[in-house]
């Protein structure tokens, strides 16, 4: 399999493209319509990049992922769709964005819990007024 690049793909300097790769359109219509890579980009193995789009310097998009959206310098890119997973600060080489689902969940779950409870604790006051104001059995007979 080899690397497909597009007629309008425009390529900057020191990429590296493996094997399997396409740079591809989403038309056939004689203007931009294939991708743009920044400087110092590596695309891995079978990844596809699709459309007029463009990929920012010091970028990574994992192999046979595929791309369909433009991505910002210092990005690491992987899945289908592609979506960013990481961008680092060049300066400092710490990660600036870096997605923790399990972390997510976590903090989906406490706002639950605090919802939860509000609730309940609504429940439970409108079940203590009902049987203070309750008349008693030895009161009724």
């Amino acid at each position: 399999m080899g690397v497909v690049i597009g007629e309008t793909s425009e390529i900057k300097d020191n990429v590296a493209l493996y094997q399997g790769v396409t740079l591809g359109g989403t038309s056939l219509q004689k203007k931009k319509r294939h991708p743009t890579l920044g400087n110092n980009v590596v695309v891995g193995a079978g990844a596809k990049l699709i459309g007029a789009i463009t990929i920012g310097d010091n970028v990574k998009v994992g192999a046979s992922s595929v791309v369909i959206s433009s991505v910002p310098h210092n990005a690491t890119v992987v899945g289908v769709p592609g979506r960013v997973v990481e961008i680092r600060n060049p300066d400092t080489d710490t990660v600036e964005k870096l997605p923790d689902p399990v972390w997510e969940k976590l903090e989906s779950l406490e706002k639950r819990i605090v919802d939860l409870e509000k609730r309940l604790g609504a429940v439970q006051s409108v079940d203590e007024a009902a049987i203070t104001a309750a008349p008693s059995l030895s009161e009724t007979t």
